[in-house]
């Protein structure tokens, strides 16, 4: 039986997690230290248009402003009696228009964040679409009978004509009546973010996702899951109001967990959970994995290390890429690994072998939640895959980049290292006007200057007539270090001293690693959307057990709203294209058909 185990005893971390027994099947880890913007909905400024990139700059609340591609523009918002077939970027937007924006991909590195004007709702059972007509119809990962099912269904759902609807795999088996009251709930959701997009000039955040508790009752609760345990009373009372709200069928599997064996320990995963930011990953017949991110891809290398499980060496490599493969879809899913991954087999010379490595990797992956693209073993022992990214990986959102050796793994030696500060003190000291060549090192490069390296230095400061001067400075660690030159105007009563009563000229800045400093965003203009109507009553049917998507869950809080939604819609439109509003509502023009984008990307990422 499968568990949902909700961890929340630590302030700085809030962690769920399913097992399957006492084996980790995934692991999701929330922080309030680092703000999470994907799927959070802003009314945002366009700032600058880049025709060379067919994309827009938005400023919406966040340090880095936010990439809008073109293609991620309704046509809502171009100006009025443009042709957008033939008009320039310049033409169909201006610098200073308002926008309303859902951010698509977080930041990462230097990247701001990627944005849509696609806005999408997720709902327990479909995700809306409120401004993509062309957009509907059932996820693809549910086929047969339950497809046809929920086509059948969603024929007697009333969707407004300018909205679209993809049903979620949680829809499986599941009525017209419980499906329009999901429907019913998102229109509410929207209906308030449009009077809230209205209610003040941009930049600010209208709509945010939920936090992590309610996002994995929402969409990791299966038919399989059969007990949810939550470990503090406060936790407990909020998932309670949540599953009441909206699966109260669900409510039994529900409990509060107070034994004094801490909750993750209970189930053995504690270390399951430390093995997976960990390097390497052992295998049980005693081969390895090594994982390696890098900022093009991700590269997992298969090593038979003490691996002797067969009768040649084929046969040993044969078995040792098969626990590869499925613990490299365990990986994966746990360390939530997203983008490009290479894959390192062991060398296997049968065609046989390499197609049933291949098989077993896509039958493991078939329980991913992510969308994956997996390639064929090539004759390089290569195997590349594609993995739709869900959100942070594990490492991206736990740990920081080494301050000492920013993050490339390696350092170079005390030798290399002291006499690259030596060349760089010649280059200094031979400058015109050099009176002093200060040299600020840690302990260790300090010493071998000294000591191995007098003899140099006397000669450079014979040479170029300019005294050396070397300060070890104990703030300091290899490999960084610095060499300042100082002209013959600027000594002073400081450069006559020697070294050792120098005081350092700078400290290192103090890395606080340890302590988490909150950032707390400013509330969103939309919160607590409760239902009009509780959810319906009825027993789930039973199904078999699918992943469901990341995808994210609208938080439910009351805002005013107005009778008709389409009018809500028009008038915000309006708005931004800086027209009039009239008296009656009409209802804005149906958005161009981007070659099946929302059926595709949405679909994949909402499932």
């Amino acid at each position: 039986m499968k568990r949902m185990l909700i961890n929340a005893t630590q302030a700085e971390e809030l962690r769920v997690a399913i097992v399957d027994g006492q084996n980790l099947y995934d692991i999701d880890i929330e922080q309030p230290s680092k703000e999470q913007k994907k799927s959070n909905i802003y009314k945002g400024r366009i700032t600058r248009l880049e025709p060379s990139l067919e994309a827009a700059f938005v400023e919406y609340g966040a340090e880095r402003h936010g990439f809008l591609p073109l293609k991620e523009i309704s046509r809502d918002y171009f100006q009025a009696g443009v042709d957008p077939n033939k008009a320039g970027l310049k033409e169909l937007l201006k610098e200073g228009q308002e926008v309303v924006v859902q951010v698509d991909k977080e930041e990462r590195g230097n990247k701001g964040a990627a944005l849509t004007t696609f806005i999408s709702l997720a709902g327990r059972y479909m995700v809306l679409m409120p401004n993509s007509p062309t957009a509907g119809g059932v996820s693809r990962r549910i086929e047969g009978e339950d497809r046809a099912e929920l086509k059948k269904a969603m024929d007697a759902l009333t969707i407004p004509d300018d909205m679209g609807v993809i049903i979620r795999t949680a829809g499986v088996g599941r009525d017209a009546e419980e499906l329009q009251w999901d429907l019913d709930y998102l229109l509410q959701i929207w209906r308030a973010i449009c009077e809230a997009a209205l209610s003040k000039p941009a930049p600010f955040l209208i709509y945010q996702e939920s936090r992590l508790i309610i996002r994995a009752l929402r969409d990791y609760m299966r038919p399989d899951i059969g007990e949810i345990l939550v470990d503090t009373p406060e936790m407990y009372q909020e998932a309670r109001e949540f599953v009441q709200q909206v699966m109260p069928h669900n409510l039994r599997k529900l409990k509060h967990y107070t034994d004094d064996v801490p909750l993750f320990n209970r189930y053995q995963i504690e270390s399951q959970i430390e093995a997976a930011y960990e390097r390497t990953v052992k295998l049980p017949s005693g081969g390895a994995l090594v994982i390696d991110q890098t900022e093009a891809l991700t590269a997992i290398d298969v090593n038979s290390a003490r691996a002797t499980k067969g009768s040649d060496i084929e046969e040993t490599a044969f078995n040792t890429n098969l626990e590869a493969a499925e613990e490299v879809a365990r990986q994966l899913r746990l360390r939530d690994l997203g983008g490009l991954v290479v894959i390192d087999f062991i060398d296997m010379s049968s065609s046989k072998h390499q197609r049933e490595v291949e098989n077993r990797l896509a039958n493991a992956l078939r329980h991913d939640r992510a969308r994956v693209q997996i390639g064929r073993i090539s004759r390089f022992g290569l195997l590349e895959l594609s993995r739709q990214r869900l959100r942070p990986s594990l490492g991206e959102s736990s740990q920081i980049v080494c301050p000492r050796c920013e993050g490339h793994g390696r350092m170079r030696s005390v030798e290399s290292l002291s006499l690259s500060v030596l060349r760089l003190v010649e280059e200094h000291a031979m400058k015109d006007n050099t009176g002093q060549v200060l040299v600020q090192a840690p302990t260790e490069i300090a010493n071998y200057l000294l000591n191995e390296k007098r003899r140099a230095l006397a000669e450079i400061e014979a040479r170029h007539d300019a005294p050396v001067v070397i300060v070890a400075d104990d703030q300091l660690e290899t490999p960084h270090f610095e060499v300042t030159r100082i002209r013959e105007n600027e000594l002073g009563e400081e450069t006559s001293k020697p070294s050792y009563q120098r005081h350092t000229p700078r400290k290192l800045a103090t890395h606080a690693l340890t302590k988490a400093h909150l950032n707390i965003p400013p509330p969103a203009a939309v919160t607590n959307v409760k239902p009009a109507q509780p959810a319906p009553l009825r027993e789930p049917r039973e199904e078999p057990a699918a992943p469901a998507a990341a995808a994210p869950a609208p938080a439910p809080a009351p805002v005013a709203t107005p009778t008709h939604s389409v009018g809500v819609v028009e008038r915000i439109l309006r708005f931004f294209r800086g027209q009039k509003p009239t008296p009656a509502p009409v209802a804005p023009p149906p958005a161009e058909p981007r070659g099946g984008r929302e059926g595709g990307r949405r679909d994949e990422r909402r499932d």
